[in-house]
């Protein structure tokens, strides 16, 4: 696979221009700013940093034209929405109460075996959760595609081609970030996955949708601290990973136990921190580089070491 390289959150976005220039390939880059919705299309800044070249998808708007012009695909789109967010509700009243659970336990004194495990068993019972959202998730998917309002919508069909001629024709494509759920919701209508040979260069939200597992996380919010929710899976460019942008400011990272419980939680991957000015180049195995900051399932923040 080639280049896929994930950054932090972007200020002034030289960060990024810089990335692409070092990737050395000449020709347009195609550009994804559907997460900021309605700003899509101010985008001249992040054209300077790309040197001119950039060409921006427009998925938003095209998503937004979609709704308005294939009432059948809208209608099911909504009823997506509404059994999502119902799916939603359902899944984070049952996490809140798992994970209370787990904090629970791990910080009750008394003898340590038994804690711990009471604490692994507590952990397995949020996988299982996280796992069982996910498994009724798919279904809603399924239910979507049954009823053929994508595959039969010639609006879609259009744009999909359209956004297929322009990614044949550029050499690199970068992903910005903004309101990840729109970011992901417009890259899978139009079928933007990046194929193993397109260089990828992505931003907070815009990593967070190259892994396999979305990761919605929280720590300081007006409701006050929340647990992580798995949203939905991602395109699965970068797998194995889940990206955590912003984590000083939307992590508690010198609370040990809920650091612990969430590296721990989504063992099998690794929990990336992507603060400002991160970069994070992916080794042709997808691999995470040495350096790259991460959490341990000790709950401390850790480095990728070289391997051996």
């Amino acid at each position: 696979m080639t280049a896929t390289v994930l950054l932090g959150p972007q200020r002034f976005l030289t960060t990024a221009g810089g990335v692409v220039r070092g990737l050395g390939i000449e020709g347009p880059v195609a550009t994804v700013t559907a997460g900021w919705e309605d700003r899509e299309g101010d985008d001249q800044e992040l054209d300077q940093v790309m040197d001119g070249r950039s060409r921006n998808l427009r998925l938003y708007a095209r998503m937004v034209e979609v709704l308005e012009q294939d009432q059948e695909f809208a209608a099911a789109a909504l009823r997506f929405r509404d059994a999502m967010d119902d799916l939603a509700g359902v899944y984070g009243t049952r996490l809140h109460l798992a994970l209370e659970a787990v904090y629970a336990v791990g910080r009750r004194v008394g003898r340590s075996d038994v804690v711990a495990a009471g604490v692994d068993d507590a952990i397995e019972a949020v996988r299982a959760l996280d796992a069982w959202y996910l498994d009724r998730l798919r279904v809603l998917y399924g239910e979507l595609d049954a009823t053929g309002t994508l595959q039969r919508s010639e609006v879609i069909g259009r744009h999909r081609a359209e956004v297929s001629e322009i990614l044949a024709g550029c050499g690199v494509l970068a992903v910005a970030g903004g309101h990840v759920g729109v970011l992901l919701r417009a890259m899978q209508l139009f079928d933007v996955r990046p194929h193993a040979d397109l260089p990828v260069v992505a931003w907070s939200a815009g990593a967070m949708v190259l892994t396999s597992k979305v990761v919605l996380f929280h720590d300081n919010t007006a409701q006050g601290v929340m647990g992580a929710e798995v949203w939905d899976r991602g395109v699965h460019r970068a797998p194995g990973i889940v990206a955590l942008p912003h984590p000083r400011r939307r992590l508690h990272l010198e609370d040990r136990l809920r650091t612990q419980v969430l590296a721990r939680r989504f063992a099998g991957s690794t929990c990336l921190l992507l603060d400002d000015g991160t970069k994070v180049s992916l080794g042709p195995d997808g691999r995470l580089p040495a350096g790259a900051r991460i959490l341990t399932d000790a709950g401390t923040v850790g480095v990728v070491e070289a391997a051996a």
